[in-house]
């Protein structure tokens, strides 16, 4: 795994820059680096042929949202660039023809269309993973190596999945996917063009750090979205100033979700991901064992773009933290400028274990202070004041706001609690025009900069407590096997394999099947902690409401399941609702385990949820339940353990 600068992105825009990055090597994968380059000049043409493709009826399960980066319209190109396997410009892709490149990156091609449908414009992105696949003929997109194949269709499952779930959903800071598709042994995915600039530039264009308003104004709408991705057990894991286009009146907007590029990287080692170094939280990085991935990971990543935008540098990075945590608490550093509230919150967010971290959105929407009304507007939960809060129309107060400029706030109001609105500070002058599909963006001209936060002497205010931690069974469940995991005999290794990790979720369910082998002979026991904590013993399964009789594993030897335990009575473990990250987490035991805790059903043994306050201890005991040992007899309780993560989509 790679780290990179703060200043380093997948998309980068460099206005002397030549217009497309260099591809990766097309012979092998080893194209870890996915960004895509971009000049301030003219959209790419492609090759001079302009063959016309229909695209196949819209199949597919879904997943990227990505960013693009377009060219001011009066610039003059530098002359076109090596588009490589990008679509030459004429293709018509149904009722979307494209009329440039946009960009090219390791996982995929943005192109600029016309929708002569709707007659507009759009952005359409094609996933093209450059390492594992070429332009075959016209359109087609041919796999390189056929030992590629399970890698390239499981990137191309993520890119589908992700363009199916965001088309879902209509939040007014994620981006919005049209429509989608299948055809030409690839996928196609059509999103709008949005006016805006991103946050990391809007901050470079400040002579000092933004008020609190203003970025509360960028969080209320960033937390609710993240919330509602959340709840889909989706995970965003690159957010960065970078990654967020300011609309027109500095509305926000997530970009680049990169799922394809996550999935790739996980299935082959030659594929690393690219993290981004301050903001990237310890757990993100593979090395750190016994750590997971989860909302804590976006709620870290979110308050690390809010810590630069007051520092104007990254918190110290994660993985240096865990040795010897540098990071100064913006309650120290920033006192007086901001609201104790506020920056109470956004610390409690960086904390650098996951453990300790503030651990999902809504968490961190109570500790700023935001509170969600059944009609979806936004207040704030003030603490001090009347219970009833009066709310302004909105149309007139953004007016206001508008006409009256971008305003300095006085510290003795800054610091304390708020009982109004959080409304974004609405700037209106000319906006930057953005498309958003996968990493980069069209600027125009620069709209006015936000209210800059007042350096005065420090106001003295009661801190407040950062509301307590949501508990999270999801979360409990991972303590549970991770403290398994743990306890574990040294020198007892187990090893899982699966040719699988993603199972889907369609009409019947893909089948879970992996392959276990120990150094010592032991029986084996097999548990699936679902992503709502809950969990499931697939080994031994049950019959008829009543565990079967576990199997003994010989030294060495490599079974594979459910096939080797089909004489046993195993039934088959498919993917299902709720879906998102499981663990499959397998025991060899030295001895015969009795196992009471478990609600047996008609094939399986069932284990809710943890509850709030129960420990992990409790719940791993449960699991493993007791050795059996013939009486008077030494008894021998060494266990071997491993884990493996299974998506279920």
């Amino acid at each position: 795994m790679t780290t990179t600068s703060p200043d380093d992105d997948r998309t980068v825009i460099r206005p002397q820059a030549p217009l497309l990055a260099p591809l990766a090597s097309a012979a092998e994968p080893g194209a870890d680096d996915d960004r895509t380059v971009i000049r301030a000049g003219a959209v790419a043409a492609s090759r001079p042929e302009a063959p016309t493709t229909e695209p196949a009826s819209p199949a597919a399960r879904a997943m990227p949202a990505m960013v693009t980066s377009m060219p001011s319209p009066g610039a003059n190109p530098a002359g076109p660039p090596d588009t490589g396997n990008a679509l030459p410009v004429g293709t018509r892709l149904g009722e979307f023809e494209i009329t440039g490149v946009v960009g090219e990156g390791g996982f995929g091609i943005v192109y600029l269309a016309h929708d002569h449908s709707l007659g507009r414009r759009v952005a359409v992105k094609e996933y093209m993973p450059a390492a594992l696949a070429a332009r075959a003929g016209a359109t087609t997109v041919q796999v390189r190596n056929e030992r590629h194949r399970e890698t390239f269709e499981a990137g191309m499952r993520s890119f589908v999945n992700e363009a199916r779930l965001l088309a879902q959903f209509d939040h007014p800071a994620m981006v919005k996917v049209y429509r989608f598709w299948e055809a030409n042994g690839t996928a196609y995915m059509v999103m709008p063009f949005y006016e805006g600039d991103t946050f990391k530039d809007r901050l470079a264009a400040l002579p000092g750090p933004p008020d609190e308003d203003w970025l509360l104004g960028l969080l209320d709408p960033l937390t609710s979205a993240l919330s509602v991705l959340h709840d889909e057990h989706c995970y965003h894991r690159d957010i960065a100033p970078d990654n967020i286009l300011l609309l027109r009146g500095d509305k926000p907007l997530l970009l680049d979700f990169g799922a394809a590029r996550r999935v790739i990287g996980d299935l082959t080692q030659a594929l690393t991901v690219i993290l981004k170094s301050g903001y990237a939280p310890v757990e993100q990085y593979a090395e750190v064992p016994g750590m997971k991935q989860g909302p804590w990971t976006d709620v870290y990543a979110l308050a690390a773009s809010i810590y630069y935008a007051i520092e104007r540098r990254t918190p110290p990075p994660s993985v240096g933290r865990m040795v010897k945590d540098s990071f100064v608490p913006l309650a120290q550093s920033q006192s007086g400028r901001y609201g104790a509230r506020f920056l109470a919150a956004i610390d409690a967010a960086l904390a650098v274990h996951p453990d300790q971290r503030i651990p999902d959105m809504r968490a961190l929407r109570a500790a700023l202070g935001f509170a969600e009304p059944a009609n979806g507007a936004t207040l704030i939960a003030g603490a001090a004041g009347p219970t009833g809060i009066a709310a302004a129309a909105p149309g007139l107060a953004s007016a206001a706001r508008v006409a009256a400029g971008p305003q300095v706030t006085p510290p003795s109001t800054r610091v304390a609690d708020r009982t109004k609105s959080r409304l974004p500070v609405l700037l209106g002058a000319g906006a930057l025009v953005a498309a958003v599909v996968g990493g980069g963006f069209f600027f125009v001209t620069r709209p006015p900069v936000p209210a800059l936060a007042s350096v005065a002497a420090p106001v003295a205010a009661a801190p407040e407590p950062v509301p307590a931690a949501v508990f999270d069974p999801t979360a409990a469940a991972r303590a549970v096997v991770e403290r398994i995991i743990k306890g574990a005999t040294p020198g007892f290794a187990v090893e899982v394999r699966t040719a699988k990790p993603t199972l889907r979720m369609d009409s019947e369910g893909d089948m879970l099947a992996f392959s276990v082998k120990a150094e010592r002979k032991g029986a084996v026991y097999a548990w699936v902690a679902r992503p709502d904590g809950s969990f499931v013993q697939i080994a031994p399964g049950a019959s008829r409401g009543a565990p079967n009789r576990e199997r003994m594993l010989p030294a060495g030897e490599v079974w594979a399941w459910p096939l080797d335990w089909l004489d046993a009575g195993a039934p088959s473990y498919r993917a299902h609702a709720p879906g998102g990250r499981s663990k499959l987490l397998v025991v060899i035991s030295a001895s015969a385990r009795r196992i009471d805790g478990a609600r047996w059903g008609e094939d399986f043994g069932e284990l809710p949820a943890p509850a709030a306050g129960e420990e992990a201890a409790s719940i791993a005991a449960v699991l493993l339940g007791e050795p059996v040992c013939p009486a008077g007899k030494p008894c021998d309780a060494s266990y071997g353990a491993a884990v493996l993560d299974i998506d279920e989509i």
